[in-house]
């Protein structure tokens, strides 16, 4: 099956729509961590653009039985993983100790799960692709090169934001994160 110019601009604008989670969330990285360097900005970016790729193959490879029993829970998996961590920020943000190894979202299983809870849209596109028995290689290759350089936009900005907000900046971080795991549900929801 060959692949037109309208094909790669669909996956191109399909794989944006998916990095304005990871997007969202690296701006709350780069909020959260205080000095962000390149180890923060190759990490995030690979690990979020890692899944992002990761999961369309997943969802391609899964089958149509497979979706349909996650399906009715995989936005209440997001939102929970995503809540979690922005209640744990907002915590941490009225602490007077100093907790820097529990305030890098670039390290350990936060890494992991805000991984998975920005890319699970993306299985779903990836199963989408396999039942229209299209292409699945570029297209998930687009989605996380993608995923990658919005995620290194968002650290970019978020350090940025942070430097203006101070202290402040990882509540609101922590507020943003929950905001993102309600919208998640409410897309679902009304979709």
């Amino acid at each position: 099956m060959e692949t037109t110019v309208w094909d790669i601009i669909s996956v191109v604008a399909i794989a944006i729509g998916l990095a304005m989670d990871a997007f969202s969330v690296s701006i709350v990285a780069g909020i959260t961590i205080e000095k962000p360097d390149i180890g923060h900005y190759a990490r995030l970016s690979f690990h979020f653009g890692l899944f992002q790729f990761m999961m369309p193959l997943i969802g391609y490879a899964a089958g149509i039985s497979v979706y349909t029993l996650i399906k009715d829970y995989d936005h209440w998996i997001a939102m929970i993983i995503l809540s979690i961590i922005g209640v744990r920020m907002i915590r941490e943000s009225f602490s007077t100790e100093k907790h820097e190894t529990n305030k890098d979202p670039s390290r350990g299983l936060t890494l992991v799960f805000l991984s998975v809870a920005t890319s699970i849209d993306a299985f779903a596109v990836g199963l989408s692709l396999g039942v229209l028995q299209k292409p699945i290689i570029l297209p998930s290759v687009i989605i996380g090169v993608v995923c990658s350089l919005f995620s290194i936009a968002g650290i970019y900005l978020g350090k940025r934001v942070g430097a203006l907000l101070g202290k402040r900046a990882e509540r609101i971080g922590g507020i943003i994160l929950i905001i993102i795991g309600l919208k998640i549900v409410y897309d679902h929801c009304t979709a």
